[in-house]
């Protein structure tokens, strides 16, 4: 499934991404998802909980392609 995430700020952290779109139930669930390897960022495994996404960033997680924008 694909998301178009609209940046309103500079960036925003990885975790709270994935609890905004409601891809996790809450924070502590993101940050378990982060550590246990199941994101990616840009194509790479993303281990920082507090990523911080930019425009034109691509996240993967599980079925889900989010798009920065």
């Amino acid at each position: 499934m694909e998301h178009h995430f609209e940046l309103n700020s500079d960036y925003i952290e990885l975790n709270k991404l994935l609890k905004l779109l409601g891809l996790v139930e809450s924070g502590g669930q993101a940050n378990l998802v982060i550590e246990n390897q199941e994101v990616q960022l840009n194509n790479k495994t993303e281990l920082r909980k507090r990523a911080k996404l930019v425009k034109n960033d691509l996240v993967k997680f599980q079925n889900h392609i989010i798009y920065i924008q």
